[in-house]
């Protein structure tokens, strides 16, 4: 597969992952992950496995909005492994559901998905 339909495949996933994350539907975002995914969310320890993904964002969706935008920075592809380097923008609004002292925040940073 050339490099361009790795990353237009990888920009399909990530249109889905900030739809998942922006509606609350964990299933859709946990399916994008391999079983054995390690995610880092900012401020948090790792999510190890697409198990744990589920549970932390089964929660985290209850404790208000979350709204992620994307880049995709580079891709870099060697059979059978891409490596997708990105900035992402991450902006939370907190909801009923927050934990006590939770407030919204805007996080901007770095990603890297192999």
């Amino acid at each position: 597969m050339t490099t361009d339909r790795v990353r237009q495949t990888i920009e399909r996933h990530n249109a889905d992952a900030v739809r998942g994350y922006a509606t609350g539907d964990v299933e859709s975002v946990a399916s994008l992950f391999a079983e054995d995914a390690w995610q880092m969310p900012p401020n948090s320890p790792p999510l190890v496995g697409r198990k744990a993904i589920r549970e932390f964002w089964g929660s985290a969706v209850r404790w208000g909005k979350w709204n992620f935008a994307l880049e995709v920075q580079s891709v870099d592809v060697s059979e059978p492994i891409a490596v997708e380097r990105g900035k992402y923008v991450l902006r939370f609004t907190t909801g009923s559901g927050a934990p006590p002292g939770m407030k919204s925040f805007e996080d901007r940073s770095n990603y890297l998905v192999h």
